[in-house]
C-alpha cells in the first residue's frame, strides 16, 4: 500500500474522529448568518453546524486535488 495514501487516510479518520468529539459534547443550538449569501439567520444544533462545514470542506479539497484534463496525444500541427 502507498505510504502516502495511508497517510492521508488517517489524517482522514482523525478529522471525522475530531468531527464526532464536537457533535457529542455540543448539543446546543446556534445561530448561523451570513447576510450576503443567506438572507435569513439559520438556527440548528452546532453537531449538524460542524457537519456541512466539514463536508463543504472535504468537497472543496477534491475540486481542488482533482486532476486536470490530459490533452491525450493530440501534436500540434508543426510537428511531425
Amino acid at each position: 500500500m502507498n505510504t502516502r495514501l495511508l497517510l492521508k487516510m488517517l489524517f482522514f479518520i482523525l478529522m471525522l474522529l475530531l468531527l464526532l468529539l464536537m457533535g457529542m459534547h455540543n448539543r446546543n443550538t446556534v445561530d448561523f448568518t451570513l447576510p450576503p449569501v443567506v438572507s435569513s439567520r439559520i438556527r440548528q444544533p452546532a453537531a449538524l453546524m460542524y457537519f456541512a462545514f466539514f463536508a463543504i470542506g472535504v468537497f472543496t479539497g477534491m475540486i481542488m486535488t482533482a486532476p486536470g484534463k490530459k490533452n491525450g496525444g493530440a501534436k500540434p500541427k508543426g510537428d511531425k
